[in-house]
């Protein structure tokens, strides 16, 4: 029975990973740092956390770990508040939102991004109100692959795995969310790189494919 839906939010709320992966692409260069493209998208869903520990361990680099977080995070921090970014919401997203939440669905954010860039995104688009809870990686030991993100959000809102969708936009996220034991929907976001989906249940490319009684029929 279908009781809870959990969003990630960076590729699947908002169209935000052009914007993480120029900054950080910026922050190798300042560092000295040559990482590709398509080696910078096996992060797309991961912590920070989980990022700069593998970055400084395979380049030896002399900061810690929290240092490297810090700078990267507040970079990005003062970038949203500044009102100078081009973040949009996704297209179709907030009427499945709304869908969800009229048929009584519980519905979280679970995200790799920091709990005060989750606030900011859920109150610039006006959507907070419909969530019963946010969660963010830092709250957990592991970073996705591994489910516990979900099984964090699943525990907040009081239901079980197997009665929860997630929906993720990485390879990385899916395969927490099947980790998880969850039905997972897979958002094909061209932004977000050459992400394998495969694994989810279902994989979209709108938001417009799916709706209450889609999502229903998965669990």
């Amino acid at each position: 029975m279908l009781k809870a839906v959990i969003f990630d939010m960076d590729g699947v709320i908002i169209d935000s990973e052009p914007d993480h992966l120029k900054f950080e692409q910026e922050f190798f260069k300042n560092l000295g740092l040559d990482i590709s493209k398509e080696e910078h998208n096996k992060f797309v869903g991961t912590t920070s956390y989980y990022m700069w520990e593998t970055i400084k361990n395979k380049f030896n680099l002399s900061q810690t770990v929290e240092e490297l977080v810090k700078n990267d995070r507040d970079n990005y921090y003062n970038y949203l508040i500044s009102g100078n970014h081009n973040i949009q919401i996704i297209d179709g997203v907030k009427n499945i939102i709304e869908d969800l939440y009229k048929n009584g669905v519980l519905l979280a954010v679970a995200s790799s991004s920091p709990i005060n860039i989750i606030e900011i995104i859920v109150d610039m688009f006006n959507i907070r109100k419909y969530f019963n809870t946010l969660v963010t990686g830092d709250y957990v030991d592991k970073s996705k692959p591994n489910p516990d993100i979900f099984l964090y959000a699943a525990k907040e809102l009081c239901v079980e795995p197997k009665d929860c969708i997630v929906i993720e936009d990485s390879a990385n996220g899916v395969l927490a969310a099947k980790n998880a034991k969850m039905k997972c929907v897979g958002y094909r976001n061209l932004n977000s790189g050459n992400q394998d989906l495969s694994p989810a249940d279902i994989i979209i490319n709108s938001y417009d494919e799916i709706n209450y009684d889609i999502l229903k029929s998965i669990i």
